[in-house]
């Protein structure tokens, strides 16, 4: 099943995307710009192989939820992402709102 919805965080509209899969369950909330996700996402990959595209993603880990997505720690940022303001240890929706 996937579901997807908007999402408003201070007047800023983004999408929310539950992927369920057999035991797991994929979690983003997207912007223009970039993104955060739950632990599947590999911010190595995008750090190295995928260097040149400059992509703006953030990573929480041990969430089941868009709302703990949103409000869990960021375990882990591309170099995009930070050379933008992003860090590692701010909330999910703290970092939506620098995308």
């Amino acid at each position: 099943m996937i579901d997807i919805k908007p999402l408003t965080i201070e007047n800023r509209t983004f999408i929310a995307v539950v992927v369920k899969l057999p035991k797991t369950t994929l979690l983003v909330v997207t912007s223009e710009k970039g993104y955060i996700m739950c632990g599947a996402l590999d911010v190595h990959l995008l750090n190295n192989r995928l260097k040149d595209r400059k992509i703006i993603a953030a990573r929480a880990v041990g969430v089941k939820t868009i709302d703990e997505l949103l409000n869990a720690p960021l375990e882990s940022v591309t170099e995009e992402a930070e050379s933008r303001g992003i860090k590692k240890g701010m909330i999910g929706k703290e970092a939506l709102l620098f995308m």
